[in-house]
């Protein structure tokens, strides 16, 4: 069984490879060496956020950052030099189906930047096509297999994106199927990726608008002796008030360890950038004052719910 992992997680990620050069650039792949210095410029950015938010008062010993190998390699390498927990993805983008970014040199790859996480993301629906589904659970299979005799620990970002007839079922109100059909699902998906022997120290969760929905995710999480695997809460991309609430509602519950915020994070304040609308300073201030609001919701709200601090202390960073 994998390795788990419990100490107070909070991550930038900016991994965003084809949506993110579409949406924020309208580029077309592949880009050229103009355009590609442009995106990894943007990425910098992002990562000089999140450094100031650091110097802010986000806990160095809880910040990381989860980056992509095509635009953010530097970053990658600059973060584990001076100390910062890292992520580095492993799925290709932009497809529905996971595959690896890299094939059967996946590894060799993960090597090359030796990560705190191996950090993979994966739409699943349990009751979509079966097929995929098998398909994806022996990829992640073997992904897993793969940090457990590396010694490494897996992160998952688990979507649940509904079937048509789940959307159908709440009359195509996608609020609705978040709220009442979409976390017994991750619960469902969770226990049948285990079951395949996909076994991850941290799973990176949706957004939940209930406390009792968080807690159902959890006692999957750490069913049948998982006790040592977290959960941390993702922002999909929602604005702040929604992101606010979701910290809010996770970090009250015993398990969920962190946040992984991205687009509500960065996006608005590198497109102005990009646009000049904004001068770099300014993007870097917005993006570190985003991220520290973040830190500092998560950390009052367990506080104040558990009455226990978050365990930052003694964390094994790479060398």
């Amino acid at each position: 069984m994998q390795n788990g992992y419990q100490k107070a997680l909070y991550f930038l990620p900016f991994d965003h490879r084809n949506s993110y050069v579409t949406s924020m650039f309208h580029f077309t792949l592949p880009l050229n060496a103009e355009q590609q210095e442009r995106v990894e410029d943007s990425k910098r950015v992002i990562y000089e956020g999140f450094l100031q938010a650091v110097r802010d008062g986000v806990p160095k010993l809880s910040a990381g950052i989860l980056v992509d190998e095509e635009f953010g390699a530097q970053i990658l390498h600059d973060a584990r030099e001076h100390g910062f927990i890292t992520a580095l993805s492993v799925e290709a983008s932009g497809v529905e189906e996971f595959q690896f970014e890299y094939g059967a040199h996946f590894a060799r790859h993960v090597e090359d930047f030796d990560p705190t996480f191996v950090k993979v993301l994966v739409r699943y629906n349990p009751d979509h096509d079966a097929a995929m589904n098998r398909r994806q659970a022996e990829r992640l299979k073997q992904l897993s297999d793969y940090c457990r005799d590396a010694d490494r620990m897996l992160m998952f970002e688990l979507l649940v994106p509904p079937t048509e007839s789940q959307l159908g079922s709440v009359y195509g109100d996608h609020d609705a199927y978040d709220l009442h059909l979409r976390a017994q699902l991750m619960v469902r998906a969770i226990t049948e990726l285990q079951d395949g022997g996909v076994e991850p120290a941290v799973w990176k969760i949706e957004g939940l608008d209930r406390r009792e929905d968080c807690q159902l995710v959890v006692e999957a999480a750490c069913r049948a002796g998982r006790d040592h695997v977290s959960c941390i809460v993702l922002g999909r991309g929602a604005n702040e008030e929604k992101v606010i609430a979701w910290l809010e509602t996770a970090a009250a519950v015993d398990g969920f360890i962190g946040f992984a915020v991205g687009r509500s994070s960065f996006f608005d304040a590198v497109a102005d950038y990009v646009a000049k609308k904004a001068t770099r300073e300014q993007a870097v201030q917005r993006i570190a004052q985003k991220f520290l609001t973040w830190s500092n919701t998560f950390e009052s709200a367990h506080q104040t719910a558990l009455k226990t601090p978050l365990n930052k202390e003694n964390l094994d960073l790479p060398a």
